[in-house]
C-alpha cells in the first residue's frame, strides 16, 4: 500500500512538489528539544485530580487551584533521581523509583508515603537526620474548610521504606502550609527548617503593616532550629527571637534561600501574594534575621507566586525571579482585572506602609553583594508568562548560560473582568434570594485559565528569548503548577518533571544536542551529608559560573541534589572553587568534562574570605548635590489622571521634573534649568567658577508656577547666538484653552537674563 502511494506521487506530481512534500514531512517529524514521554513509557500515571466540591472550591478557598508539588532526588543512592508528587487529596501522594532509561516504579505503598493529610501542598527533600539518605518533608493545609492533617516528615530507612516522624522531630505543624526549606542558617553543621505558610484572612482588606508583628498560630511563618543534638532532640521554634514575621498578613507562596549578599550566611526570600510585600530576610550571623527588602528593592511582584534564586548572568552574584499572573496574550490581557484603583494603591503606600508592587514577573538583578537590585524583567523579556507558578533557572541546552522555565495555567480564571461583573450581579441575587445553589452557576461561568510551560533561552547577559515553540512546550495547553528538574537518565541533559491539575504529570525528556557538561555532588561531614548550602565556582576559558546547592526552589517543589553546569564545547574546567556551609573551602584543578564529580568536605580546609573574593564595587557616580549647593527638590502635586482619562496607559501629570542644560551667560560653564510641577516654579541655576550653583532670579519663573512643566529645551530662537529657553506646559490638571496650558518662551540677553516673550 505504502509503495503504491509513493509510486503515484513520483508519477503524477512535479518534482518540486515531491521535494516540498518530503521536506514538510521531515519538518513534521523533527524531534523537539523537550519530548513529552507517555505514561506507558515511564509508568508514571500520577494525576492531581481536583473536583469542584460543595462549599469547598475556589469561591471559598482562594488557593484551591494551586495544585501540588514535585520533588526529584536519589532516595536510594543508586545514582538515579527518583520522583515524589503531592496531591490535593488524602493518600494521593506518589513516590516513583527510577529504574533507569525513564522507567519508574510506583513504590508508594511499600514506602508508606501516600500522605495522611487531606490536602498536601509543597514537598522538599533533605537528609534531616544525617544518615546519608534523603528524607521527604510534605507540607499540608489543615484546620480550615474541614481539612484534617498536619505536615509530615518521612524519615528514610535506607531500604526503600520510610517512617513518618514529624511529631517526633517537632515538625508536625498543623495549619496553612505551603512549603519548607532545610538549610543551616546558624552554621552549626545541621539542617534547620523555614516553614512557609499562607493567610486565610480576606485578602480584600488592607491591613496596616504594623500588624506584621502580631502572631498567628495557623498562617504565620516559622523558623525551626535543629536541636536534635541537644536534650530536647527536636526542632525548636525560634521564629520570634530570630525576627521572623508570624502574622496573618503574609500569603506565602514562594520560598528561596541562598547567600544573596555574599557574606557566608544564608538569607531568606519569601514571596507573598496580594497586598503584603515580599520579605527579604538578611542573615545577621548571630541567629537573627533583619527584613531589609525596602532598602534594596524598588518594587515587587504584586501577586508573588513561586521564585528562584540563581546567578543567571554569570557575574558571581545571585539574582532573584518572582512570577506573577500577567498574560502575554493580548485578548486575555484586555479582560485581566487584577490592577488596583490608583487611589487604593496610594492609600497602601502612604497610609499603610506598603512598597510598590506591579502585577508582573520581577527579575531582580543583583548589583553587587545584595546591596541593591535592578528589576529588569521587561528589559529581559520575561515579564509576562500568564498565571505562573514555578520559575526555574537551569542550563537546559548546556551552552554555559542559564535558561528559564516557568510553569503556568490555572483551572479557572477568577480575575476575568466579565466574570467579575457577572459575579457582582450574582451576589446581589444571592443576597435577595438566599439561594446557595448560585455557587454552581458562578463556577460554571468562570472562564478557563489554561496555559503552557514557558521556556526562555538565556544569552548569559541580560536577555532571554522565548523558545517555548522551538523547544516543544507551546502546544501543551493545561494547568501546570509544581515543577522540578533532574538529569533523570544521566545523559548530561536536565529533564523536567511537572505536576498538572486534572491531567497526568508530565515528564519532559531533554533531547538537546550533545554538549559538554559536568554534574557535581557533595559529600558533607556530619549531619549535612549532602552538603546543602555548598557553593561551586567554575572557572573556564569562557569565564565564571556559580551555583549554590539549595533543593527547595520554584513553587512547592525541590530539585535534585546535584549541581549541573553546561560547558558547551569546553573539554576541561580550569578550576572549581568549592565553599562549604562552614566556610571551609577547596580548589579542584584541571577537571575533565562529562564525568560526574563528587566534592568531599573532608578535603576542605581554611576559612573562605568573602571580602577578598567579592570586593565592594566602586560606584561609578558620587552624590555631590550638597557639595555643589544644589538644594532644589521637586514637589509633585497630587492628581490622578485616570479619574479623567480611563484608557491612558500612563499618568501624564506626575512624570517628574525634566531638565535643560546650556551655558546661558557665556562663561563657558553649563547652567541648569529644572522644571517644576503645578504649584512649583521652575528654577534656573547658574554655575559658578568654584563648581557650585547659584539660583537665578526666581520672580520671572515664579509667575508661571500654576503651570505643570512637562519639558524644557534651550535653543537660539532669534539667531543672536544666545540660548533661549522654551518650556512646555501640559498635564491633565487643566483642560481646554486654560492659560496654564500655553507653552512659554523666555528670551536670553546673552548674560543669563531672561524675559518672557
Amino acid at each position: 500500500m505504502l509503495k503504491s502511494k509513493i509510486d503515484y506521487i513520483k508519477k503524477y506530481l512535479p518534482i518540486p512538489v515531491v521535494l516540498i512534500a518530503m521536506l514538510c514531512s521531515q519538518c513534521n517529524n523533527k524531534k523537539v528539544m523537550f519530548e513529552t514521554l507517555s505514561s506507558s513509557k515511564t509508568n508514571i500515571s500520577f494525576t492531581n485530580q481536583l473536583p469542584e466540591r460543595e462549599n469547598f472550591n475556589i469561591l471559598y478557598y482562594i488557593y484551591y487551584y494551586n495544585g501540588g508539588g514535585v520533588a526529584t532526588g536519589d532516595i536510594n543512592n543508586d545514582g538515579l533521581a527518583d520522583i515524589y508528587f503531592t496531591a490535593n487529596s488524602k493518600s494521593g501522594n506518589k513516590l516513583y523509583l527510577n529504574k533507569g532509561d525513564f522507567e519508574f516504579e510506583d513504590i508508594t505503598d511499600k514506602a508508606a508515603v501516600a500522605g495522611v493529610s487531606d490536602w498536601s501542598s509543597g514537598v522538599t527533600m533533605a537528609d534531616i537526620n544525617g544518615d546519608g539518605y534523603l528524607d521527604i518533608y510534605v507540607s499540608a493545609v489543615s484546620n480550615v474548610h474541614g481539612l484534617q492533617g498536619h505536615n509530615q516528615l518521612y524519615i528514610n530507612n535506607g531500604d526503600l521504606t520510610f517512617t513518618e516522624s514529624a511529631a517526633l522531630y517537632g515538625l508536625d505543624f498543623a495549619g496553612f502550609s505551603t512549603q519548607a526549606v532545610f538549610f543551616d542558617y546558624d552554621r552549626d553543621g545541621d539542617l534547620d527548617c523555614y516553614l512557609l505558610n499562607h493567610s486565610e484572612r480576606p485578602h480584600a482588606n488592607i491591613v496596616d503593616t504594623s500588624n506584621r508583628q502580631k502572631y498567628d498560630a495557623k498562617s504565620g511563618d516559622r523558623l525551626y532550629r535543629n536541636d536534635m543534638n541537644t536534650a530536647s532532640k527536636k526542632f525548636t521554634d525560634v521564629s520570634k527571637e530570630a525576627g521572623i514575621y508570624q502574622s496573618s498578613l503574609g500569603y506565602g507562596l514562594g520560598l528561596g534561600v541562598a547567600d544573596i549578599n555574599n557574606d557566608g550566611w544564608d538569607d531568606i526570600y519569601v514571596g507573598n501574594d496580594f497586598h503584603e510585600n515580599d520579605y527579604y530576610y538578611l542573615n545577621n550571623g548571630n541567629g537573627t534575621f533583619s527584613e531589609t527588602g525596602a532598602k534594596v528593592f524598588g518594587h515587587y511582584s504584586r501577586f508573588s507566586m513561586g521564585n528562584d534564586i540563581a546567578d543567571y548572568n554569570n557575574d558571581g552574584q545571585l539574582d532573584i525571579i518572582t512570577v506573577d499572573m500577567l498574560p502575554g496574550d493580548e485578548k486575555i490581557l484586555k479582560t485581566y482585572g487584577s490592577d488596583e484603583n490608583p487611589d487604593i494603591y496610594q492609600l497602601k503606600l502612604t497610609d499603610n506602609g506598603y512598597q510598590h508592587q506591579y502585577s508582573k514577573n520581577c527579575l531582580q538583578r543583583n548589583n553587587g553583594n545584595g546591596q541593591s537590585f535592578s528589576e529588569i524583567a521587561l528589559l529581559s523579556g520575561v515579564s509576562a508568562t500568564d498565571w505562573s507558578w514555578a520559575p526555574l533557572f537551569a542550563d537546559l541546552d548546556n551552552d554555559g548560560n542559564k535558561d528559564l522555565f516557568v510553569s503556568s495555567g490555572i483551572l479557572k480564571r477568577p480575575v476575568d473582568l466579565d466574570f467579575i461583573k457577572f459575579v457582582s450581579s450574582l451576589e446581589s441575587q444571592k443576597r435577595m434570594t438566599g439561594d446557595n445553589n448560585l455557587d454552581d452557576v458562578a463556577l460554571e461561568k468562570m472562564p478557563d485559565g489554561s496555559s503552557y510551560p514557558f521556556l526562555f533561552k538565556g544569552d548569559g547577559n541580560l536577555q532571554f528569548t522565548d523558545v517555548s515553540h522551538d523547544w516543544g512546550t507551546s502546544k501543551m495547553k493545561g494547568y501546570y503548577t509544581g515543577a522540578a528538574y533532574a538529569d533523570l537518565n544521566n545523559d548530561g541533559n536536565l529533564d523536567l518533571v511537572i505536576s498538572a491539575i486534572n491531567a497526568q504529570a508530565v515528564i519532559l525528556k531533554n533531547n538537546a544536542p550533545a554538549k559538554n557538561n559536568i554534574s557535581i555532588s557533595f559529600k558533607g561531614n556530619g549531619m549535612n551529608s549532602f552538603g546543602i548550602g555548598a557553593k561551586a565556582y567554575l572557572f573556564t576559558k569562557s569565564g565564571l559560573q556559580y551555583q549554590q546547592l539549595m533543593l527547595t526552589r520554584g513553587f512547592q517543589s525541590s530539585s535534585d541534589a546535584r549541581l549541573h553546569f553546561g560547558l558547551d564545547s569546553l573539554a576541561n574546567i580550569d578550576s572549581i572553587l568549592v565553599v562549604w556551609p562552614n566556610q571551609k573551602y577547596q580548589v579542584l584543578k584541571n577537571i575533565p568534562a562529562n564525568k560526574p564529580l563528587i566534592a568531599k568536605e573532608k578535603d576542605a580546609s581554611g576559612i573562605f574570605e568573602y571580602v577578598s573574593f567579592f570586593p565592594a564595587e566602586q560606584a561609578l557616580f558620587k552624590d555631590i548635590t550638597e557639595q555643589v549647593n544644589f538644594p532644589w527638590k521637586h514637589q509633585e502635586n497630587e492628581f490622578d489622571d485616570f479619574n479623567f482619562q480611563y484608557l491612558i496607559p500612563h499618568a501624564q501629570s506626575t512624570r517628574g521634573p525634566k531638565t535643560a542644560i546650556a551655558d546661558v551667560n557665556g562663561d563657558g560653564l553649563d547652567d541648569i534649568f529644572t522644571c517644576g510641577a503645578k504649584g512649583q516654579a521652575g528654577v534656573l541655576f547658574i554655575q559658578q567658577k568654584n563648581a557650585t550653583f547659584l539660583q537665578a532670579d526666581y520672580k520671572l519663573f515664579n509667575a508661571d508656577s500654576i503651570a505643570e512643566d512637562v519639558d524644557a529645551i534651550f535653543f537660539d530662537a532669534n539667531g543672536d547666538q544666545h540660548p533661549d529657553l522654551y518650556v512646555v506646559s501640559g498635564g491633565n490638571e487643566y483642560s481646554g484653552n486654560h492659560p496654564a496650558l500655553v507653552d512659554r518662551l523666555y528670551m536670553n540677553d546673552g548674560k543669563g537674563n531672561f524675559t518672557k516673550s
